[in-house]
């Protein structure tokens, strides 16, 4: 059984990730170190660059947006040795690579659906590489633990 703290963080994380402006892909982050937040980050443009989505079509915005873990490590703008880190969704192999350099010790994230791993399968399995590999443990969230998602 997870502990409400894990609850409150990935909580936390489906809120953040709400503040993206994404219409398909909202993805929030929370870095912690003990029971305390760090830092927080959401996917999307940086500051100051206009993030409409009828001038940039969909390659554009790619190459343009933040991921929700690279904005949480960069708003920390601190040492994150020995943190862990609660994401919405699986990290990316370039975003896995940002968070084993940073010393983040651990990484949360809930289980993924099928739809979602039929997608991304591929970069999910070089990501958890990197984490075993590396020695930064992963901790699935179980679905049936965490509470329905809120309309925020």
């Amino acid at each position: 059984m997870i502990s409400k703290w894990a609850i409150r963080f990935y909580q936390m994380a489906e809120l953040v990730g709400s503040w993206s402006k994404d219409p398909s892909t909202q993805v929030g982050a929370v870095i912690t170190q003990g029971n305390r937040i760090v830092s927080v980050g959401f996917n999307g443009y940086p500051h100051g660059i206009s993030d409409s989505l009828d001038t940039d079509d969909r390659k554009i915005k790619l190459l343009k947006t933040l991921h929700a873990e690279e904005n949480a490590i960069l708003f920390a703008k601190r040492d994150l040795i020995n943190c862990h880190i609660w994401v919405t969704h699986f990290a990316c192999p370039s975003c896995a690579a940002k968070i084993i350099q940073t010393g983040i010790s651990q990484v949360y994230f809930p289980e993924q659906d099928e739809d979602f791993l039929s997608r991304w399968e591929d970069k999910i399995k070089i990501s958890a590489g990197m984490f075993h590999q590396s020695g930064v443990t992963v901790t699935l969230l179980p679905l049936s633990e965490l509470p329905a998602k809120r309309n925020i």
